[in-house]
């Protein structure tokens, strides 16, 4: 058994855990995700075999008391083949780091992984109504305004202000007239009234979930736009929606601006 040890966010663990997940499937070797197995319980995957709190208390002890060995993948582009034959000779180990890397593995059991991370029926439920309230032939845009420690992260290089996030959705809403916006993110302090008055001709929504919901409404969108983040690229990853990731917001807005998983998971800074 590989023990996936837990990497930052929500987010930042399903995408971790899903490049070990589809290694171990290319190479007949079980895993589970230490996170899923007792944190998020918003997934599928928290009620396969193995993600059981049972199991997260015997990974984390015996990695801790040194019966099962600890790998560390910490260093960005390293070469893993060491780390890799480790994997293979014991029979139980840990893993732990953000720097672990299979994109092409990803890719193949990459519907293998939707499955695992597709959203219990309760989470659905709950954003269902938010949803079918979009008229119909509307095109949905979902934003993620992402703040909290981007303040700091990359120098704040990706902090934008409430008046940034309105100026690019007005150039979306030049491209695409027929859209409901809603705006999903991590400030307690989001200026809605600003966004409510600058967007006045448009429908905007706050669906105001806890962090799976908010994912779930932002991948039933058309379209995403936010910083570069893992939440809006898990977002995307779902049924292949089109992202921009804001990396200059005086940048204009078209349609080419916008990417989509298969490329942008390789560009995760």
């Amino acid at each position: 058994m590989i023990y996936v040890k837990g990497s930052g966010w929500m987010c930042n663990n399903i995408l971790q855990y899903a490049h070990f997940y589809a290694w171990g499937r290319e190479h007949g070797r079980e895993t589970m995700s230490m996170r899923f197995a007792h944190k998020f319980q918003h997934f599928h995957i928290c009620d396969t075999p193995h993600h059981n709190f049972w199991r997260y208390v015997v990974g984390k002890y015996a990695a801790a008391w040194g019966l099962i060995p600890t790998l560390e993948f910490r260093e960005a582009g390293a070469d893993t083949a060491r780390q890799e034959q480790e994997m293979l000779r014991h029979k139980h180990i840990a893993v732990v780091g953000w720097e672990a890397r299979w994109y092409d593995l990803f890719l193949k059991y990459k519907q293998e992984i939707l499955q695992l991370f597709a959203f219990k029926d309760s989470v659905a439920k709950a954003c269902e109504k938010i949803l079918s309230e979009t008229p119909q032939g509307s095109c949905r845009l979902g934003v993620h305004v992402r703040r909290g420690d981007y303040a700091t992260w990359y120098g704040g290089r990706y902090f934008y202000s409430d008046e940034q996030f309105v100026g690019i959705i007005r150039q979306f809403l030049g491209l695409h007239p027929e859209t409901v916006v809603y705006i999903c993110g991590n400030d307690p302090s989001l200026n809605k009234d600003l966004y409510r008055k600058a967007l006045a001709d448009t429908r905007v929504v706050f669906p105001e979930g806890n962090a799976a919901e908010d994912l779930y409404v932002l991948s039933e969108c058309d379209y995403l736009i936010g910083p570069p983040s893992t939440f809006s690229l898990t977002a995307s990853m779902y049924h292949d929606t089109p992202l921009y990731w804001i990396k200059d917001a005086k940048a204009p807005l078209t349609d080419a601006s916008f990417g989509h998983f298969d490329d942008l998971f390789r560009k995760i800074l």
